[in-house]
């Protein structure tokens, strides 16, 4: 396994694995179980969660998984804040200072533990000052419920005000070969302020080097723009045509993009959502994919930075009482 390079004072001396296991879509207990064991087995020490994936069900699996494995060796990162409709519609974000300590309580129920090693809010409020949230993570770390502050999918202005009231570990934010919006601004910020970064969506929520790409397709087209969606579509014939690379490398063309991901810094880690215990196995084996400074300016001429601007998420405007509303 591969470690971040980013200082220990950052992750309370924890050396963290590169590659992440994010639990948002594992369903089946028992091979959820069985996949967070392959993972910690193959040197994955980063568990990625939030209370509302599953609706707190994924805090839940992490629990039984644990109960055979040290809690020491693991390092819980936990997301906060998102509301949901009973349909499971995201359709908010509560950053209220005084709902923090709610969210953590449930949290570590769910969870078995007394503390989580990285807390952080899955969205900022802009009507709420960035100050205040993360002021009321910090009076946790304190009291000594939560290890260290993370944050996610902000801007470099953001996470600089956030990193000043309390030192932020880790940003989590988009981040592949089709989606490389953090490079101008985001990144040279963390790295000045020595944040590490947990790149997610490497694979574009499943559509490079996926199965069932046009049903996906399909599901992301309602909540994206036409045009978002035909750009995208560009982006993914472009990566098919990396499968020569790919080849070259005895890789998969998945594996060949969590590889470009790795190689951007020693201090990204990336994310995957993993599902099963074969799946998480090939994954890790991304780590033995290296790539040249030739094969990286060979992905860049088939994938030019200017045009990797492809995102599966809504983009939404979030009003003061905390609610999304589609940006037109």
């Amino acid at each position: 396994m591969e470690y971040l390079n980013l200082s220990k004072e950052k992750t309370s001396n924890f050396m963290l694995s590169r590659i992440g296991l994010g639990s948002m879509r594992m369903g089946d207990v028992n091979e959820g179980i069985s996949t967070i064991h392959r993972a910690l087995d193959g040197g994955v020490n980063f568990q990625n969660t939030a209370d509302f994936y599953g609706n707190g069900q994924s805090e839940m699996l992490i629990k039984e998984a644990l109960k055979t494995r040290r809690r020491e060796d693991v390092f819980i990162s936990v997301k906060f804040g998102a509301m949901q409709g009973v349909d499971g519609r995201m359709y908010g974000m509560d950053a209220r200072p005084e709902a923090v300590e709610n969210y953590l309580r449930y949290t570590l129920s769910r969870l078995g533990t007394d503390y989580v090693d990285l807390y952080q809010p899955a969205r900022i409020n802009p009507h709420i000052p960035v100050e205040d949230t993360i002021g009321a993570i910090s009076d946790l770390v304190k009291r000594g419920y939560v290890k260290n502050i993370g944050i996610s999918e902000v801007n470099g202005d953001i996470l600089r005000r956030a990193n000043a009231v309390h030192p932020i570990s880790l940003v989590e934010v988009r981040y592949s070969l089709a989606d490389r919006h953090i490079e101008d601004e985001l990144l040279p910020t963390a790295r000045e302020l020595g944040v590490g970064v947990v790149a997610f969506g490497v694979l574009l929520s499943g559509l490079i080097g996926g199965s069932s790409q046009e049903e996906k397709l399909k599901s992301i087209g309602q909540r994206i723009s036409p045009e978002a969606l035909d750009a995208m579509k560009t982006n993914l014939a472009r990566a098919d045509t990396l499968k020569e690379i790919a080849d070259e490398k005895q890789a998969t063309l998945a594996q060949l993009a969590i590889a470009w991901v790795l190689a951007q810094g020693e201090d990204i880690i990336a994310l995957v959502g993993s599902r099963t215990a074969s799946q998480i196995k090939d994954t890790i084996q991304a780590l033995k994919v290296k790539l040249t400074k030739e094969d990286l300016n060979r992905i860049d001429r088939i994938m030019p930075k200017e045009q990797a601007t492809s995102s599966y998420m809504l983009d939404v405007d979030i009003d003061a009482k905390g609610l999304f509303h589609p940006k037109h």
